[in-house]
């Protein structure tokens, strides 16, 4: 199968779970409308595709609603299958995805140094302006 068609039927997949999820069809109570799919990759010969799962809740929930999804894997398989129609589904895992939260956490820290340099920058001229008056005072 050709990459464009991989990285398709990843999107469609991902598009499905995430309906899913946000419709509340998986029953399984570890499963929150909170998680999102970021990601799937698909390997080349259908045989696994990689559902990368991440959330802005803790760690370890973020695990569980993992767990919930691993052991749901066979309904989803299932009900994808049926929408996508194709000859070989993939078998889905389901992966605990940090790079949200990372990603996130990285902004917030850049803003962080962003605002004590632009404090640095505000109080250096009034430090220069200082030895400048007194160097014409003398």
């Amino acid at each position: 199968m050709s990459e464009f068609r991989l990285v398709r039927l990843g999107e469609q997949i991902r598009d499905e779970v995430s309906t899913m999820i946000m419709r509340g069809q998986i029953k399984d109570p570890r499963v929150s409308t909170f998680l999102s799919i970021n990601r799937v990759e698909v390997t080349r010969d259908l045989a696994f595709a990689k559902v990368y799962v991440s959330s802005f809740m803790s760690d370890k929930q973020t695990k569980l609603g993992v767990k919930g999804l691993e052991s749901a894997a066979g309904f989803i398989q299932s009900t994808l299958s049926r929408k996508l129609r194709l000859r070989q589904f993939p078998k889905l895992q389901f992966i605990a995805d940090s790079s949200i939260k990372e990603g996130f956490n990285m902004v917030h820290k850049i803003d962080a140094i962003v605002a004590h340099d632009q404090e640095v920058a505000a109080s250096q001229p009034q430090a220069s302006e200082d030895t400048e008056s007194e160097s014409t005072e003398a």
